[in-house]
Formats: structure tokens, sequence, C-alpha cells
């Protein structure tokens, strides 16, 4: 057999080899999926309450007054920044990185590992890298994370907060997204409710203050839930198309093997004939 034919058998296993790892990729990037997505939908209602709280206290309330709702943009910003811990899921990391805007003198909130290689080598101040990877991130870490920011904020180390991450639309739609955290305005698109005359117990300022972090760490958390759900979803797209693209290639080296081991069949059986007319 010649040998280009068995280079070509080669490659078709070597291929195959490799399709069978993105198949489990897709695989358990789907299983993930679902579960990321149930955990999103799950925790949305909650902290919507929690903005919607905040935003009747400023909105009925005329003596009101708190620092979470001053911004001073003179200072650095502070940029919450959420990615994966690993490559393989197509232009997800990427598309995010394209869309910050971060300046010299900023500060960074890394959360995922990827975030952390592409701002190594950057004027930036990173406030910490104690959430480093996105994958170990719960409820009770964007909790601290928010009384942090809120503290760091209070103090004026810097005068504005945002998170960036990737929205989940759907299966097939995910688009990086950025949402100011401090200082907190309200939705200007929101429906207004007649005023309702609430007593806070405490002073109305006091129990605004203590429901920002509450409101900071539900944004966060949904963000990175978000962000999951996006990271899976764009891996099992590109394990899909890896997986297509190995089939086209199989059937292509296939089709070469075939002719290549005819090819080689008709020479031998010319040489036979040859030999015995001789």
């Amino acid at each position: 057999m010649p040998q280009s034919t068995k280079i070509i058998k080669n490659r078709i296993k070597s291929v195959e080899g490799t399709k069978q790892i993105t198949k489990a990729m897709e695989l358990v990037a789907t299983s993930k999926l679902r579960r990321a997505k149930d955990n999103m939908e799950r925790v949305k209602p909650y902290f919507e309450s929690l903005r919607e709280l905040a935003e009747d206290i400023m909105e009925h309330n005329t003596d009101f007054s708190s620092p979470f709702c001053k911004g001073d943009y003179e200072k650095p910003s502070c940029h919450v920044i959420i990615a994966g811990d690993r490559g393989l899921a197509g232009g997800y990391n990427a598309n995010l990185f394209r869309s910050l805007e971060v300046k010299d003198g900023d500060f960074i909130l890394p959360i995922g590992k990827k975030v952390t290689e592409y701002f190594a080598k950057k004027n930036v101040t990173v406030l910490t890298n104690a959430y480093a990877l996105a994958a170990n991130v719960r409820s009770s870490d964007c909790m601290q994370i928010a009384r942090l920011l809120a503290n760091e904020y209070k103090a004026g180390k810097f005068g504005r907060v945002d998170v960036s991450y990737t929205k989940f639309v759907n299966v097939l739609t995910f688009e990086p997204d950025t949402e100011i955290l401090l200082p907190f305005a309200p939705n200007e698109e929101r429906e207004k409710k007649a005023g309702v005359l609430t007593i806070y117990e405490g002073g109305v300022d006091a129990v605004f203050n203590q429901l920002i972090p509450q409101y900071i760490s539900g944004i966060i958390y949904g963000a990175v839930t978000s962000s999951v759900a996006s990271e899976l979803s764009s891996r099992r797209n590109a394990m899909q198309a890896a997986n297509k693209n190995a089939d086209e290639m199989i059937a292509d080296l296939t089709l070469k093997y075939n002719r290549s081991r005819q090819s080689a069949i008709t020479q031998e059986i010319t040489e036979i004939v040859a030999g015995s007319e001789n």
C-alpha cells in the first residue's frame, strides 16, 4: 500500500480522535448549560425586587441622601469584569474584552482567569484577585465583593463602579454588556407607582445604605450566572461547529483514501498483467 494512503488513513484516525473529544465537550457543555439557565432564572426575580425597593425609596423620599447616589467622574472608575476560566468557547472572552472601556489608572476586580491574564501587563490596579476563578464564585462571594466595593466607594477610592459581563439572551445569542452599579440611579423607563407612605425603622437613609450592598451583590451574582450560561452556550456552539468540520474532513479524507487505494490496486493489476505478458 503506498505511503500516501497510510498517511491519509492516519489523518482520518487523528480527526476521529479529535472529534471524540469535541463531542464529549459538547455534551458536557449542554448538560451544564441546562443547570446554568435554571440558576439564572431562579435568582433573577429576587434581585429585581431589591432594585425596585431601592428605586421606590429614592422616588418617594424628598429628604433622602446617600453617598451611594453621588458619583465623581473625575476619580478613577472600578470595573468588575466577568469572563471565563479557559478557552475553547468561540469568541466568548475576546468579544467581552473588545467591549471594555478601561482607562489607565482605573481599578478592576476580575472574576475569571482570562480577565486576570488579559490585564496582567496593563496599567490598571487590581482591587483583589480573590475571585479569579469564575467557576468557584458563589452568592456568598458576591456579597463579600459588594461590601468591598461599597466600602471603597464610600471612602472615595473611586467615583464610579460598573460590571461588565456577557448577557445571555438564548443559546445562539449572547452579547457583552456593561451595567453601572454606583452611583445608584433609578431606571428612567420604569413604571412609576403611586406614592405610598412607608416608615423605615432606623431611618430611610440607613435602610437604603444597608440595601445597596445587597443590591450590588445581586447584580454581580446575576451577571455571573448570565456569563456562565453564555460561556457554556458559546462552548457548546463552538464544539458543534468543530464536530461538523470534523465530519467534513473525515468525508473528504475518506474520499481521498478510497481514490488512492483504488489507484494503488489498479497499478498493481497493471503491473501483474504487464508481467504475465512478458
